[in-house]
């Protein structure tokens, strides 16, 4: 059975990592390339200085750039998060939000250059924003992809 992008969205939504985060999955495109993700910073979701525990914030990326897209490429490929990075720009208050892209472009580079059987490890970023627009945080995510060994056998046949 394949998942939609509908299912994960209230499936997310429902993850104890995020509901105790307060991290709430707002959509995700049907055709998975784009993944909107908020977090309202509360008495339980703040820090000891009153702002967005940069945990949080980091956890509000993790999974979505590999969600997004693993499902464009097909069960042929691995796809897993390997690193992640994030540079904290302001103190974050209120409603946070972070949009990640994966625009099918990109998709059609990793699938060209992970077609040998190579692995392919691509970096991902995105902002995370205040109601103001003024962005929060930065972060970083590298993907690792690579075509399965038996989808490798089908190509060069």
């Amino acid at each position: 059975m394949q998942i939609t992008p509908r299912t994960l969205k209230w499936g997310m939504r429902a993850w104890p990592p995020f509901l105790g985060a307060g991290i709430k999955v707002e959509s995700i495109a049907d055709d998975w390339s784009r993944a909107v993700v908020s977090m309202r910073v509360t008495p339980l979701t703040r820090n000891a200085v009153g702002t967005a525990f940069g945990g949080s914030l980091s956890s509000m990326t993790d999974p979505f750039f590999m969600l997004l897209l693993l499902p464009q490429l097909g069960e042929d490929h691995y796809v897993w998060d390997t690193r992640g990075e994030i540079d904290y720009r302001k103190p974050g208050t209120g409603r946070l939000t972070a949009t990640m892209d994966m625009p099918p472009e990109v998709v059609e580079s990793i699938r060209e250059r992970a077609a040998g059987g190579e692995r392919v490890l691509t970096w991902f970023s995105c902002g995370i924003r205040d109601e103001a627009g003024d962005v929060v945080a930065t972060v970083r995510r590298e993907v690792y992809t690579r075509l399965k060994a038996r989808s490798k056998a089908a190509v060069a046949a």
